[in-house]
């Protein structure tokens, strides 16, 4: 496979970026080698400058949900373009956008847009903090919730051990009010609240982790959760930047049935344009000012071009043409292909390797199942995982670069698609 171009691209790139990138998982540093450079991309195809194709599983990390290009949404885009790129100033669709939402999320009674999945949950903490006068949140283990200072938290040994900064540039201070702890865990929970609870704003998770490959909730953990942050008066934050829309309409709280006070949204809400927005009761959402103390603003926040993209999205999810499959439907089919293809690839050349997914997210990793938390997911086999990316990339297939990131199907992956997937897994797999 021929990559010169993308080669003398990435060459140019790291005089000018750190890394040569403008997000670090694109730097291929997990898997080895040197990332392409994408010319277009429509449908379930990648391109790269050399005239490579590529079947993507990527998805732009989760929002082109129905496929790259998909011609609504550049029909809703073009037809708002002749009236302005932006206002900075209430528009009908930030209204639309807010309907939409509240009638497939009905746990946000009211909510806010915003430009990223990192700006709504780092809103969903300033606003716990501000509702209930508290100061440390605690989160889980594997559970990315963007880079905001408070967020970017590694635990220390024991359940009770108050976070480390996981970045350079995060205070210590600061890091110290979040406890973070084993996904899964229950008694690691109880113990944080006997010790804290009375300092405790929030519970923030994503109700699926995507963010370190894709482990699940246990039956009945969800409901423990809410029940624990309610009885200690605490907020109980669900970061759906990744199963929003995507597991379901209503995401993970349509599934298990259980509502959050807040939610943070991202991703598929924008069809591939940066959008965020964060939402959950109405009384806590009015301590936002104007209203409240606590300050949240965004010069673009509800951009019409992105909320036009956003919107043309779920309409093509929720609404689709008539004669037109059901997106959910057809994805769930073709990820359970897929995940049954590649357990059976994978032990047919003897490699050890447990494949979880949740409707149409999915990750492979290299190692005995299952994974249930961080600590099970790091005992992966990452070199093995980085030779069988390079394997499946040189086949075309493009894979999330790392053994701890979610892959992704899209509504325009077709039976074909997996079909030449798991032919390329089986070699693949063999050739390790």
């Amino acid at each position: 496979m021929n990559r010169e171009a993308s080669r003398a691209l990435f060459a140019e790139a790291l005089g000018l970026m750190p890394g040569g990138v403008n997000s670090p998982v694109r730097a291929f540093r997990a898997v080895g080698g040197q990332p392409f450079f994408v010319r277009r991309a429509h449908g379930a195809r990648l391109t790269d400058v050399d005239g490579n194709t590529f079947i993507d599983y990527v998805c732009t990390w989760g929002p082109n949900i129905l496929g790259h290009a998909h011609p609504s949404i550049l029909r809703a885009v073009s037809e708002r373009l002749p009236d302005g790129l932006s206002f900075g100033a209430c528009h009908p669709l930030e209204i639309e956008m807010a309907k939409t939402i509240r009638a497939f999320v009905p746990s946000m009674e009211k909510l806010r847009m915003c430009n990223s999945g990192t700006e709504a949950a780092m809103s969903c903490v300033r606003l716990a903090r501000g509702f209930t006068g508290r100061d440390r949140i605690v989160k889980f283990e594997g559970c990315y919730h963007g880079h905001g200072d408070s967020l970017l938290v590694t635990a220390g040994s024991g359940a009770l051990t108050f976070g480390r900064p996981d970045s350079a540039g995060v205070p210590v201070a600061l890091a110290a009010l979040t406890i973070s702890l084993p996904f899964n865990d229950r008694e690691a929970v109880r113990a944080a609240f006997r010790e804290s609870g009375r300092e405790i704003a929030a519970v923030i998770l994503e109700p699926i982790p995507a963010n370190a490959g894709l482990y699940l909730p246990e039956a009945g953990w969800l409901e423990f959760l809410r029940e624990t942050a309610s009885a200690h008066g605490a907020l109980l934050i669900f970061d759906e930047v990744m199963s929003g829309f995507r597991v379901a309409p209503g995401g993970a709280q349509q599934i298990s049935g259980v509502p959050p006070d807040l939610t943070a949204l991202g991703k598929v809400i924008g069809g591939g344009l940066p959008v965020g927005a964060f939402g959950g009761r109405a009384e806590i959402m009015d301590h936002l000012a104007p209203l409240g103390p606590v300050y949240q603003a965004g010069t673009l926040s509800g951009n019409p071009i992105a909320l036009a993209a956003g919107l043309a999205n779920l309409r093509g999810l929720i609404a689709p043409p008539d004669g037109t499959p059901d997106p959910y439907a057809h994805m769930e089919r073709l990820g359970a292909a897929l995940e049954t293809g590649l357990r059976e690839a994978a032990r047919r050349a003897k490699r050890p390797c447990c494949v979880q997914r949740a409707g149409s997210m999915f990750c492979a990793y290299f190692r005995e199942g299952p994974v249930r938390n961080l600590a099970d997911a790091k005992l992966s086999d990452t070199a093995a995982f980085g030779r069988w990316f390079a394997e499946m990339l040189a086949r075309g297939i493009n894979l999330a670069p790392s053994q701890f990131e979610a892959g992704f199907l899209c509504a325009a992956h077709t039976e074909a698609d997996i079909e030449a997937t798991l032919r390329a897994a089986d070699k693949a797999f063999r050739a390790l």
